[in-house]
């Protein structure tokens, strides 16, 4: 039988997080601690990490809909998937808990990442800023070694978003540097098309949402045209059944899809998403989203079991001052996990 408890906590930012909707200084989580009366002293605990203006469940019903998920399980014994699928942050979190306590430690699978023999390669992201804060920013990234450099674009003009593709394309040439943008949908469906071929100039990888999410037939006849792949990203929000999601690659079928399981639907989701756009030779990497070291950990580890070699979005652990202590370790570009290392004191920090 389950018991569960739920700890809501604010974090904060090292630095304010600039994106297209504005600038984070804080950060509302809430933690599902899952304990099981049958195995005294063992328990799991999962992060639900809604964005504000992002994710579709974030509103005044958000903690009842996050208690009635909890009671739900300890009622059942297992997660409803149904119930769970418009909740994905909420699904996340408990699927997450569920992992934690079965495994009984930090492990939930055995890959080399979890045993410490590989690490997970990610990309460099340059969050926006000045012209002059983004290109310190990027000289950073490349003399840790990033091999990927993610731009969030749409927030310092055009003409000087291009002016950094072309600082660093004079750094690194395509086979030594890959260079992925994110628009968060700041282009109009008619400007798109120029914009996009610019762009081209500086021979991209992708670029993320180019326009704003919802308008499917004009993205589908932006892909079609599109002199660089593009990646769908907040247009996967709220898509959550299964027929849905077939109906969105196959209206659209752009060339990637980026997956964040706190807004796409969780692990159980995010594994729909794969299989659909595997089907159909669509691209995907996954991505975090804001979360602590707790989610970060847990996307993770459940990304090493996909066995890609695609470089993935899991650098935004080290964001906040009062995140919990975690045995993950960037190295050069790569995120490592490091089994050997003390796990955290997860309880006690909850409760401070």
């Amino acid at each position: 039988m389950y018991n569960i408890r739920i700890i809501k906590k604010q974090l904060h930012f090292k630095q304010p997080a600039g994106t297209s909707r504005g600038v984070y200084t804080t950060r509302d989580l809430w933690y599902i601690v899952l304990t099981d009366t049958d195995r005294p002293g063992r328990y799991g605990v999962g992060e639900c990490a809604p964005l504000p203006q992002l994710s579709q469940e974030l509103g005044p019903t958000y903690e009842q809909q996050l208690d009635e998920s909890c009671r739900k399980l300890t009622e059942e014994g297992k997660l409803d998937h149904a119930w769970l699928a418009p909740l994905p942050s909420i699904r996340f979190g408990l699927e997450t808990a569920l992992l934690h306590l079965e495994a009984g430690n930090l492990c939930f699978w055995q890959t080399p990442f979890s045993q410490g023999a590989a690490g997970i390669p990610i990309n460099g992201l340059i969050w926006m800023g000045d012209f002059d804060t983004m290109r310190r920013r990027i000289d950073e990234k490349l003399e840790k070694g990033f091999r990927c450099i993610k731009l969030k674009i749409g927030a310092i003009g055009f003409d000087q978003e291009l002016e950094l593709l072309d600082y660093i394309r004079r750094r690194a040439a395509p086979e030594q540097v890959e260079l992925r943008v994110d628009a968060n949908g700041a282009f109009t469906p008619e400007e798109a098309p120029e914009k996009l071929e610019r762009l081209a100039r500086y021979r991209l990888h992708s670029i993320e949402q180019p326009i704003r999410a919802g308008q499917w037939k004009e993205m589908g006849r932006l892909c079609r045209h599109t002199p660089l792949p593009v990646a769908l990203d907040e247009e996967l929000i709220g898509v959550n059944l299964y027929h849905e999601k077939m109906e969105l690659l196959d209206t659209v079928r752009p060339q990637h899809i980026v997956l964040k399981p706190s807004l796409h639907g969780g692990i159980q989701g995010c594994k729909e998403w794969i299989g659909l756009a595997e089907e159909r030779g669509i691209g995907w990497w996954v991505t975090s989203a804001l979360e602590s070291n707790i989610g970060l950990h847990s996307i993770a580890q459940w990304c090493a079991t996909l066995q890609t070699v695609r470089t993935q979005g899991l650098g935004t652990g080290l964001l906040f001052t009062d995140n919990v202590d975690y045995p993950l370790h960037i190295q050069g570009d790569c995120l490592y996990f490091q089994p050997e290392m003390p796990a955290p004191d997860l309880l006690n920090w909850l409760e401070a």
